[in-house]
This record gives C-alpha cells, sequence and structure tokens, in this order.
C-alpha cells in the first residue's frame, strides 16, 4: 500500500461526465449529499441531454453534473473544473474545454474504444488518451467496467446489470481521493434496494471496491481534503429549486390555513415540483395531472373559485398555451400562482437547457390589457421564499400571480438552512361570509382600499354572483359592453397591481456602494455569477455595487432612484435582452446588456472582464 499525504484545499470543482445510462447524475447527487452532510458549502449544475434516448456513446447524450464545494461561502458551479470523470470519448470531448490547465482526468478506459472513438468523432487511429494531447493534465486511466465486473465475478447477474453498477466505483474512489466517509451513500442505497438485496449487495461491492482500488493504486499519493466551510449557526440540508419550492407553497398553506389544488401538465424542468408535492396529502395538498396544460390551469382556476389556492406548474412553452385561461384568472380576480421554471425557446427550444426566456412573456404575454405581479427566484433554497411571498400577495390581492424560475436553478442545488414553521409569518386570508349589515345585495367588485374586491366561495348563501371572461361592469360584476366601463376596469386593474408595491420590501443593495461607478443588475439565476463577480472586484477597490430584483411586477418602488445613483448599469441575462427592456423603458436609463444564450450558466469571469471594460 503506497504512502499517501494529505493536502488542503479551500474548493473543488468537479464534473461528472459519461453517457446518460452511466449514472452520473446518481453519482454527483450522492457526492453532494454526502458534502452537504460534511459542512462544505456547495453549489451544483445537473447538465441533461435533451433527448429521451440519444444514442449511446454520441456527444448528444453525454449527461454531466458539475459539483463546486468549499471551506468558503459560494455562490456559483464553478467557471472550471478541476477534476473530470470522463467515462467515455464523448464525455471527455464535451467537457474538457471546461477543465482547467493541470486538472485531474479520470478516465474509464472501456469508454475509449473505438467504436466510442467513433461515435464521439474523433478522427479514424486517434485515442485521446494515448496520444499525448492530455499532457498538460494529470490524467488517470482506469478499467471501470472491468474491476466492477471483477468486483462482481461470483454474482448471478447478468453482464448489462453489473455494468449497471459502475458508476459507483467511481463514486467509491472519489470519495477516498477527498479524503471521505461513505456511510450516507451505503444508507441511501439500503434505503433504495433495501427490497432488492441482489442489487443492493452488487452497489455495495463496487462502491467499496473502488474505494479500495484508490487505496492500494500507486498512481494517487495525495489525498484532497476541503475543511467545513464557516456558515451561520443552524440545521442544513442540500435542496434543489424543485423541492425548495414545492416546500415554500406547503409552508405557505398551512400558514393561510388555505388547502393547495395543483393542476398541471407534466413538462420539463418543472414535473419534478408535481412529483414532490404529490407526497404531501397528509398536509391538505391535492395534485392532478391534467390531459394538457390548458386543463391544468383551468383546474387550478376553479379551484381556487371554490375557495383553494390554485397552483399551475409549467415551462416557456405551456405558458404560451395557458395564457387565456391565465387572461380569466385576471379578469375573475382570484387567487392563482403559475409557476414557470424557464428553458431555452422558441417552439420546443431546448428543454434540459437553461434560459430566462420568458419574462416579457410573464410581462406582456396575453391578449389586451393583463397586467400580473412576477416574482422571481434567485437561488435553488431562494424559491422557498421566493414562492411563499408569491402566495402572499396573490391571496391577499386577489391576483394570480407569475412565479418565474429557471432550469438551472431548478435542478441545481446547495445547502438550506431551513426555518422553524414558528418563525414563519402567518399569511391572513378573509373570506366573504355573509352581507353585512346594510348590504342589500352582494357586490363581487366592490374593493377595499387596496383595490382588492372580496373572495366570496360559491354556495355561500346571499354571495351569489356572476363568473365569466366577458367584462365587468365596475362593482356589480355585471356583464358590460361600455366603453367608459371598460376603461374604467383597465385602470382599475392595473392600479391594483402597481399598489402592491406599497405591500413589498424596498429593493436593497446586495453587496458595494449606495452610490458609485458600476451597478450590475440582475434577477434570477445570475445572483450567483453576479455576487461572485461584484465580491472579486470590491475586493480589489472597484466602485461596483450588485442589486438582485426578486419582485419585477411592480418593482419595489425605490429601485428608480438606485438605478439613478450609478453612472454606469449592467444588467446581466440567459436571454437577448429582456428586463433591460423594461428598465430602459419604466426609468429611462441607457443600462448595458450582456447577453448570453447557450444553454448554460454565464460564468463569473465573463462578467469581471465585462465590468472591467465598464470602469475603463
Amino acid at each position: 500500500m503506497p504512502n499517501t499525504s494529505i493536502q488542503q484545499l479551500e474548493d473543488v470543482v468537479i464534473k461528472f461526465a459519461g453517457d446518460s445510462g452511466d449514472g452520473m447524475q446518481l453519482t454527483g447527487t450522492q457526492f453532494s449529499n454526502n458534502t452537504a452532510l460534511f459542512g462544505n458549502d456547495l453549489s451544483t449544475f445537473p447538465d441533461f441531454p435533451a433527448e429521451i434516448r440519444a444514442p449511446i456513446g454520441t456527444l448528444p447524450g453525454v449527461s454531466g453534473f458539475q459539483l463546486h464545494f468549499s471551506s468558503n461561502r459560494i455562490f456559483t458551479p464553478g467557471d472550471a473544473c478541476d477534476v473530470l470523470v470522463a467515462m467515455n470519448a464523448a464525455a471527455l470531448k464535451a467537457n474538457l474545454k471546461s477543465l482547467k490547465k493541470g486538472g485531474i482526468i479520470l478516465a474509464n478506459t472501456d469508454g475509449f474504444d473505438s467504436k466510442n472513438l467513433r461515435l464521439a468523432n474523433y478522427p479514424e487511429g486517434i485515442n485521446p488518451l494515448e496520444d499525448g494531447s492530455l499532457a498538460t493534465y494529470q490524467l488517470h486511466t482506469m478499467d471501470v467496467t472491468k474491476m466492477t465486473r471483477e468486483a462482481l465475478k461470483d454474482m448471478n447477474m447478468g453482464m448489462k446489470e453489473k455494468d449497471r453498477a459502475k458508476n459507483m466505483f467511481v463514486l467509491g474512489f472519489l470519495y477516498w481521493m477527498y479524503d471521505r466517509n461513505m456511510e450516507n451513500t451505503e444508507t441511501f442505497l439500503k434505503e433504495k434496494f433495501g427490497k432488492k438485496p441482489e442489487i443492493l449487495e452488487s452497489n455495495l461491492r463496487v462502491l467499496h471496491a473502488g474505494y479500495n482500488f484508490a487505496d492500494t493504486v500507486e498512481a494517487f499519493t495525495t489525498r484532497y481534503r476541503v475543511e467545513k466551510a464557516r456558515m451561520e449557526p443552524g440545521t442544513y440540508r442540500s435542496i434543489t429549486g424543485n423541492t425548495a419550492l414545492a416546500y415554500g407553497l406547503v409552508a405557505a398553506s398551512q400558514k393561510a390555513n388555505l388547502p393547495i389544488f395543483l393542476g398541471t401538465y407534466p413538462i420539463t424542468p418543472a414535473s419534478d415540483i408535481l412529483h414532490e408535492l404529490s407526497r404531501f396529502k397528509n398536509f391538505g395538498i391535492r395534485t392532478f395531472q391534467a390531459e394538457d396544460e390548458i386543463a391544468g390551469i383551468t383546474s387550478a382556476i376553479g379551484a381556487s373559485y371554490g375557495g383553494h389556492m390554485g397552483i399551475t406548474t409549467t415551462s416557456g412553452p405551456g405558458m404560451a398555451l395557458k395564457g387565456e385561461a391565465m387572461g380569466l384568472a385576471v379578469m375573475l380576480e382570484i387567487p392563482l400562482i403559475i409557476v414557470d421554471i424557464q428553458r431555452g425557446g422558441p417552439s420546443t427550444g431546448l428543454p434540459t437547457k437553461t434560459e430566462q426566456s420568458d419574462l416579457l412573456q410573464a410581462y406582456y404575454g396575453r391578449n389586451g390589457e393583463c397586467p400580473m405581479p412576477v416574482v422571481s427566484a434567485s437561488t435553488p433554497a431562494d424559491c422557498f421564499d421566493a414562492v411563499f411571498e408569491a402566495f402572499r400577495i396573490s391571496v391577499q390581492h386577489m391576483t394570480p400571480v407569475i412565479f418565474l424560475s429557471d432550469g438551472y436553478i431548478a435542478n441545481g442545488s446547495e445547502p438550506w438552512r431551513f426555518p422553524k414553521a414558528a418563525d414563519l409569518p402567518q399569511i391572513e386570508v378573509k373570506f366573504k361570509k355573509q352581507l353585512e349589515e346594510g348590504e342589500e345585495n352582494f357586490l363581487p367588485y366592490h374593493r377595499d382600499e387596496n383595490l382588492v374586491r372580496p373572495w366570496a366561495v360559491p354556495g355561500t348563501p346571499g354571495l351569489e354572483h356572476r363568473i365569466g371572461g366577458l367584462e365587468k361592469q365596475n362593482i356589480t360584476g355585471n356583464v358590460s359592453y361600455d366603453p367608459e366601463n371598460h376603461q374604467l376596469m383597465v385602470k382599475i386593474r392595473q392600479e391594483k397591481v402597481d399598489k402592491i408595491a406599497d405591500h413589498i420590501p424596498l429593493q436593497k443593495i446586495e453587496l458595494g456602494p449606495e452610490k458609485g461607478k458600476v451597478l450590475v443588475l440582475g434577477w434570477g439565476s445570475t445572483y450567483g455569477a453576479i455576487k461572485s463577480a461584484v465580491l472579486d472586484l470590491l475586493a480589489e477597490g472597484h466602485e461596483v455595487a450588485h442589486a438582485h430584483i426578486r419582485y419585477i411586477r411592480p418593482f419595489p418602488k425605490n429601485l428608480g432612484e438606485i438605478l439613478h445613483s450609478y453612472d454606469k448599469i449592467l444588467i446581466p441575462e440567459i436571454n437577448n435582452g429582456q428586463l433591460i427592456k423594461i428598465i430602459r423603458d419604466q426609468f429611462l436609463i441607457d443600462a448595458q446588456g450582456y447577453h448570453k444564450i447557450m444553454g448554460v450558466p454565464i460564468t463569473k469571469g465573463e462578467l469581471i472582464t465585462k465590468i472591467r471594460e465598464m470602469l475603463a
């Protein structure tokens, strides 16, 4: 057994990459969970193939999982990788450009045979593991498939079933490499395969085989250790954006004492919210998988009209289909949350790739004058608080609310210091139960000081009223084609949304001076990259600040004042410039944009370069 030393590192970025059948997502998730339990700060970025089953060994079929963990606070999955796990030739070719020079490559030699090299479009006779092209990296090769089969040679399983465990070999190897305990993964495997003893045994054997191989092979004489991060005391867990969103809805339902009905249709990358919420029937959560997007939202509208909180979840293409029903909800003035987990577009677009593609659709994308509040989440953990706020706004202002997340937030994970239920604020919900003294008839569009109409549950004696998508007469709710009334109602509905600004927090500066040379203004999943870039530039003494918008419609009341306090405004977005159009329109600010539309997040390094240009 070779002598090994321990090298302390502050942070590490690992990219797991292989064919979509190689189990890279599971491997990455297990290493992430282990990292979270150990106490490191972390950020992940799963990268799925768009095809349901791309041809094995091809570039479109590569599945990746990037994990950044550190002993310091971090906010992104990392710009470049320290370690690349390449299960085949296509995985190496697709990800080599993101590996730091001098970085470590762990390559499965079985995935670099002539067939795999051809499928990955390498020239005939060229094998990157043998031709010296990887000389600037630390290349370590191992026949993972062969060693997996060797560990299971006495088990009565087919070769295909044995090969399914090879991701556990890689996981065990990395647990040794980063001086980790395997107990949490062993527990996970026992829970997952407890009723399938043969599969459990094979995975446990191969996990330990990978660990023992790393312990005995002479190529590795150094192990790495990343100490626990210095984080605010509390109870943490690793959480994805979609899971945090589901938990936020459950918490809001409990704090409002208002049952949730989710009417939805499966669509990438929003489907996990349906899966997660369906587990909480004990909290009064009802889930309904409808036959299409329109049925999903209209069933949720029916639930809201009946006194529940209607939720519908979708992505960009589904938002387009739901447009007319959203207009109905605006006309009815009832609570409803439309969750849009954005992805690349237009049309079917890039189903598994991230993009901030739907902001203008959320803002304007319905017929007629149809204003709706828009709330955005910034990180996976932030989905909990942001959707809790969307719920509050919706029920207290009797309006549908659009909640924006995206594929990067939805599938990425980070540590979440989850709150105690007692620390969450109550959400006051008012139902009209009867006619008040002096009321002869129920007036469904009679409003309070915030222009909010009463919420009356059908079947309540004396509170009968008309519903539908035709224009309402002011106060009475009768159908009206009167021109002056239509203009009045359009103005009232807009003013009602505008008044929400009186009931949301003022915009704050995340980092930097309250006045200065450059303000980087962001929304959604650009949060981590912006914060990381601004932190680095502040450390160098530059007058740079960062503000991040949660409330996009209406904006916080002081946003204009903040924008006019800086010489230049930069708005980075994973689209072709959407928030920047709204900011220019409302505040007459000559903001500059940084737009990336590649299906992947903006990196810290890109932003630092752009901000330096603006500071010059």
